[in-house]
């Protein structure tokens, strides 16, 4: 047995498959950003004004700025990823102030001819804080205080991105629940996370006892999964309900007195909070803990939720209730009617490239940004659209691969979160372009156009590659001879 010491390159390590799926994603975006752009009979093909030469330079700039991050030392982003965090929440609270407003989302930093949106760049940052967090000693993913710190970490930038009015990019934040699942978060925590985030859509269709009350039975179940105590989980389920309609009885049988069934079950149910924390404390279940503290968040938010609404700009409140069958609006519901008819005029082969009536015509807004998917769709088909989504996803199982592969946390957790993010922004872009999530604009990732979110996720990608080139040249390589 021989110890192979061949002197190292540069690029040594480097995942050829990974860069090559990465170009392969960029090419294509190319390819359907021209398609989108190219009017026929247009002068000067090469002028810097059409999109497709504006994306083909970003592109050349991305791999520049990736070269740079793959001949630096790996070890520089664990040392800097909280400088770099307090930078990135020091730009959206500038770009908050001073930003440039676009489509109503005060979002862009505005440099001479070039905009950039802060927030495509703080997802850099985000990741690398939590993965250095994560990475500390003593950090436990089981414990409640532990998770509270990722939790405030998100929330910080999320808060802001709310505030600019660039709701769709905050919600990106929400994907990092895949790789605190990766890590080993409870599965039957994550239930109800999931459950939260639904509530705010949920509850313009059912009335908040409905939610109630399907929220004690999701909470419930999910401890019982989580600890296998189910006999003590029905003997609270049908103390719950027995003592809030003895309580709502009680009430409405006095002279002058009214309560409605809702608030005699929100009573009893926050009373017995307190129990609940008992027998967690008693049987040392502190798992417990943070689903008491999930359930009364997501309590707090069903009487909210309108507040919440309210605050929400016009043509946001609008998109909600139109999706939701809530209200009929041509105006709003436009983009996904002519994305659906684009994508489903493209048959199982397409059109043909530069073919397709909907996109060469103009019928499909934002045909080359946030519907993108709907110029592969008509021109290539069911088959050119499954093969970018394979593409995809053969990419972020690459980069889950090389989280992996890490040996040590930081690095691990760095690429699960990058690939959480692509995943999250994959499924609500091609969601929204087929009618199946509200219109947020999301692009996707690596083929939607825009400079500043290509260089974005090429720099987080790439970040990924370096990390995990530099566990490829530590491991020993040996000959058997």
């Amino acid at each position: 047995m021989a110890y192979n010491s061949n002197k190292i390159s540069l690029f040594g390590g480097v995942d050829r498959i990974a860069v090559l799926l990465y170009v392969a994603l960029v090419v294509v975006g190319l390819v359907a950003v021209f398609s989108a752009s190219w009017v026929e009979g247009s002068e000067n093909f090469f002028a810097f004004s059409h999109n497709y030469i504006k994306q083909a330079v970003w592109f050349g700039v991305s791999l520049v700025v990736g070269v740079v991050i793959l001949l630096l030392d790996a070890s520089v982003w664990h040392k800097t990823a909280y400088y770099l965090y307090a930078a990135a929440i020091l730009a959206l609270a500038v770009t908050l102030v001073a930003g440039s407003e676009v489509n109503g989302a005060r979002a862009w930093l505005k440099f001479g001819p070039v905009q950039l949106q802060t927030m495509e760049f703080a997802k850099i940052a985000i990741a690398l804080a939590t993965a250095r967090l994560m990475s500390e000693y003593g950090f436990s993913i089981h414990s409640a205080k532990d998770i509270a710190k990722v939790a405030l970490l998100l929330f910080v930038p999320l808060a802001i991105t709310v505030l600019q009015n660039d709701t769709g990019s905050g919600l990106v934040l929400c994907s990092f629940i895949f790789m605190l699942y990766r890590e080993g978060l409870n599965k039957w925590l994550c239930i109800p996370i999931i459950c939260i985030a639904a509530l705010f859509i949920l509850s313009f269709i059912f009335s908040p006892t409905v939610l109630l009350v399907a929220l004690i039975f999701i909470f419930t179940i999910s401890e019982g999964l989580n600890n296998g105590r189910w006999r003590d989980c029905i003997i609270y389920v049908a103390s719950l309900f027995g003592v809030s309609i003895l309580l709502y009885l009680l009430v409405n049988a006095l002279p002058a007195a009214e309560m409605s069934y809702y608030i005699a079950l929100l009573v009893t149910t926050l009373v017995s909070l307190i129990g609940v924390c008992i027998y967690a404390y008693r049987l040392r279940l502190r798992n417990l803990y943070i689903m008491v503290a999930l359930f009364a968040v997501s309590v707090a938010i069903l009487p909210t939720s309108n507040a919440v609404f309210n605050a929400l700009r016009p043509h946001q409140q609008k998109r909600i209730e139109v999706f939701l069958g809530l209200a009929t609006d041509n105006a709003y519901d436009y983009n996904v009617r002519q994305s659906k008819i684009a994508i489903g005029s493209g048959g199982w082969f397409g059109k043909g490239y530069l073919q397709g009536s909907q996109i060469r015509y103009g019928l499909v807004p934002e045909k080359h940004t946030d519907f993108i998917f709907c110029t592969i769709g008509e021109e290539f088909g069911f088959v050119g659209s499954l093969f970018v989504l394979v593409l995809i996803a053969a990419f972020i199982l690459r980069l889950m691969r090389m989280g992996d592969n890490q040996r040590e946390s930081f690095g691990r957790v760095y690429c699960y979160s990058v690939a959480s993010v692509l995943l999250f922004h994959t499924l609500i872009n091609v969601g929204m372009t087929i009618g199946l999530v509200p219109v947020m604009g999301i692009p996707l990732p690596l083929i939607s156009y825009g400079g500043s979110s290509l260089l974005a996720f090429t720099v987080m990608i790439f970040i990924a590659f370096s990390l995990d080139a530099q566990t490829n040249r530590e491991l020993p390589s040996y000959n058997y001879l």
